[in-house]
């Protein structure tokens, strides 16, 4: 069991941490303004597409290409895939390019793939990272993480990070009917790791983690600063909120 110290607040008794995985463990800017610039580029070459339609298809998928930072509405960072590959489309349909949708689908697989060679490019980890999970360890307080990246794509950000086998149990948007806000994922990986929602807590950076997690009946649903979300918007929806994971502090 651990004890969860935040802004002189104090969370006692919980054997599970849920985290969010874009802006709550890595840079969420980072790494989704680069995957969205991958799947632009590729999208561009394939079609013999022009400068313009380049940033208009990542500003279409929810980057602002002038500060190269995910747009707070999203759709990436934020939605499904499917949501941002639509986006996509719709977009190249309102260019006169239609019906790309299997194109989309195969090229984003295809980034995917390409990404892999370059996760040293694209992923950063919070300040606090690896001092959290390495204090949850040693209090056995098991750990979990709810994205609405693809399943086998935060292992491979996990493992990649070195922290792989800290991981419990790992709930993407592929494994799920409906994502954040509804507490499917929370629901699963309650019930695989046999835990009750008064055992565990959930930490994210946007809205849509907090309401998950208090929906579900979370013991706290922890909100940090460090995605894209302002730390007032956070602050109005629960009272536990922090600037990042690295003041969060675990006690045994």
């Amino acid at each position: 069991m651990a004890r969860i110290v935040l802004s002189g607040k104090v969370i006692d008794d919980i054997e599970l941490m849920i985290f969010d995985k874009d802006g709550t463990l890595i840079c969420v800017h980072q790494y989704w303004a680069s995957m969205v610039g991958f799947r632009a580029d590729m999208i561009c070459q394939y079609l013999g597409l022009a400068e313009e339609q380049y940033y208009g298809l990542m500003d279409s998928m929810g980057v602002n290409v002038k500060e190269m930072r995910i747009k707070p509405d999203g759709p990436v960072g934020l939605k499904k895939r499917e949501i941002v590959m639509n986006a996509a489309v719709d977009y190249l349909a309102n260019q006169g390019v239609a019906s790309q949708e299997d194109l989309c689908r195969r090229l984003f697989t295809e980034v995917d793939e390409f990404s892999l060679s370059q996760l040293d490019r694209i992923i950063r980890p919070i300040t606090g990272l690896y001092d959290l999970f390495d204090t949850l360890a040693s209090s056995a307080c098991q750990i979990a993480i709810a994205t609405t990246d693809l399943s086998e794509r935060a292992r491979l950000v996990m493992n990649h990070l070195g922290l792989g086998n800290r991981i419990d149990f790992i709930v993407g948007a592929d494994m799920v009917t409906r994502t954040k806000p509804h507490t499917e994922m929370l629901e699963m990986i309650l019930q695989e790791l046999g835990k009750s929602p008064s055992q565990a807590v959930i930490v994210g950076d946007a809205p849509t983690d907090i309401k998950m997690g208090i929906e579900a009946g979370l013991r706290a649903a922890i909100g940090v600063a460090s995605g894209m979300t302002p730390i007032e918007e956070l602050k109005a929806i629960t009272p536990y909120v922090v600037s990042d994971i690295s003041d969060i502090v675990v006690k045994l």
